[in-house]
């Protein structure tokens, strides 16, 4: 049976159960939407703030990385890069989600990359103090070990599958000054890409993610366990449709992550991938109608909260929340009201 929702209080909520047999993630039943320029905020969720959290939004910004990246590779060198060749851009990997830029020092050789359970033997220099991963050399397992769940193990792992064995590296990361980060790949030993395993391999590594998503969710991680969530789901995506239920769940425990990291706009479609295979999911209407709030669709927002409370007429959370946006509706029509009297007035 689903643990009910518990507020920071230890109450109860009475939100509806999950069909039997499936289990969700427990969520504060008031959500507290935390801005994107407030760090201070986001900082009280323990999301860290390091700059690898961040996502370039424009070209210009990536341009601009490249080219800091490149001024910090030169200081790195010494006198010695004052005679190196210009920097081509063949030695530059953009990572496709903007968060980091790669030059390649030193070129590896042949075309295999690490996959999905290669063991990299790898040597990492200029991490930040917390970042979870060693100086020096170590080894590292593609898609395997609590090493992926911060943001600078996440990186680290985008990196290495871009990577030819033999092949040196720098990474620069959007706001981060100093010297960039370095990765050597020695050596790596065959993988698999996620379209060669099984079904049930796929199903099998999704349960482990999930589990590891809920343990850091529950010890205050809500960005490390989005990641687990996000990993699990890009597993059973490539299953044949409908895909097994297990992907509801995952998509509103996701949402779950999305709300405390101030990301209403993706927690909204992460509960419409719910609501698409189940209507009535109450914990899905729920976090979408707080989702809307926060976006300010009003409307949107009481129209799903309504739908909680017609199911369960006793859910507390739906009805402080509703009263939230009621409130919220008013002031918004009073301001829209003082704005045309000083038009026309």
């Amino acid at each position: 049976m689903d643990t009910p929702l518990v507020n920071s209080m230890g109450e109860k909520d009475s939100c509806q159960p999950q069909q039997q047999g499936e289990k969700n993630l427990e969520l504060p039943t008031q959500i507290r939407q935390h801005p994107r320029d407030s760090p201070t905020e986001i900082l009280e969720l323990r999301v860290s703030p390091d700059p690898a959290s961040q996502i370039l939004e424009n070209p210009q910004e990536t341009e601009k990385l490249a080219a800091e990246l490149e001024r910090d590779s030169a200081k790195s060198h010494g006198s010695a890069s004052a005679m190196s060749e210009p920097l081509q851009a063949s030695d530059l990997w953009y990572c496709p989600d903007g968060s980091f830029v790669k030059k390649i020092v030193v070129r590896g050789h042949g075309l295999d990359k690490p996959k999905l359970g290669s063991r990299c033997r790898v040597q990492a220099s200029g991490f930040p103090l917390g970042s979870g991963l060693p100086e020096g050399w170590t080894e590292l397992t593609v898609g395997l070990g609590p090493w992926r769940e911060e943001t600078w193990g996440e990186i680290t792992e985008k990196c290495l599958e871009s990577m030819c064995q033999g092949e040196e590296a720098e990474l620069q990361l959007p706001g981060r000054s100093g010297l960039p980060v370095r990765l050597t790949l020695a050596s790596f030993t065959q993988g698999r890409d996620s379209w060669e395993l099984e079904d049930t391999e796929k199903e099998a590594l999704a349960r482990e993610e999930r589990a590891r998503g809920t343990e850091l969710f529950r010890a205050g991680n809500p960005e490390g366990a989005a990641r687990c969530y996000a990993r699990a789901l890009r597993l059973l995506l490539t299953l044949p449709p409908p895909g097994p239920p297990e992907r509801t769940v995952l998509h509103a425990n996701l949402a779950a992550c999305q709300l405390l990291l101030g990301q209403p706009h993706l927690a909204a479609q992460s509960c419409d991938r719910v609501l698409e295979r189940e209507p009535g999911h109450i914990k899905a209407l729920y976090r979408r109608g707080v989702a809307q709030a926060a976006l300010g669709n009003l409307e949107k927002a009481m129209t799903d909260l309504k739908k909680v409370l017609a199911v369960d007429p006793k859910n507390r959370a739906a009805q402080e929340e509703l009263g939230k946006v009621i409130i919220q509706g008013k002031k918004q029509d009073a301001g829209l009201a003082q704005g045309l009297r000083k038009m026309f007035g």
